[in-house]
């Protein structure tokens, strides 16, 4: 074999060298950009983190007359819930409240027929005597029996 087909196979040996050095390239730098985004978001979430601590911690307060305040607010709030909750667990209560509630229902009910019984009172006055003939005529057939 001549000088040229080993010069030939040299070229090629280099041509692989340098597209797997190459490919090596590449791959090096896509994990160094995958390294640095994985850096920055680890970043980005401590930061966030921080900044959700800050805002759990109320600020301190210095004045003395300002936390009484707080506290006195607190403790009106604090009030307010445990009424509420007092409330929803009497269980007696609400269901007086919800007598109430159906009897001011049927009352209110009773007041609107009561007015349009007033308004047309011919077709109360019918229905009442054909529910009071069939009535007597229930009784008259029991009594033949």
């Amino acid at each position: 074999m001549s000088d040229g087909t080993g010069k030939d196979t040299t070229d090629a040996e280099d041509a692989g060298e340098n597209s797997a050095t190459k490919a090596k390239g590449r791959r090096e730098k896509e994990l160094n950009e995958q390294a640095a985004e994985h850096q920055a978001e680890e970043k980005r979430a401590e930061q966030e983190a921080e900044a959700l601590e800050q805002e759990d911690k109320p600020e301190q307060p210095t004045d003395h007359d300002q936390l009484r305040g707080e506290i006195a607010e607190a403790r009106d709030e604090l009030g307010e819930t445990v009424a509420a909750l007092a409330a929803k667990a009497d269980v007696k209560g609400r269901a007086q409240d919800k007598v109430y509630e159906q009897k001011a229902r049927a009352r209110a009910k009773l007041n609107e027929v009561t007015e349009q019984v007033k308004e047309k009172p011919a077709p109360v006055a019918a229905v009442a005597g054909i529910v009071g003939a069939l009535l007597l005529l229930v009784l008259l057939r029991r009594r033949r029996r």
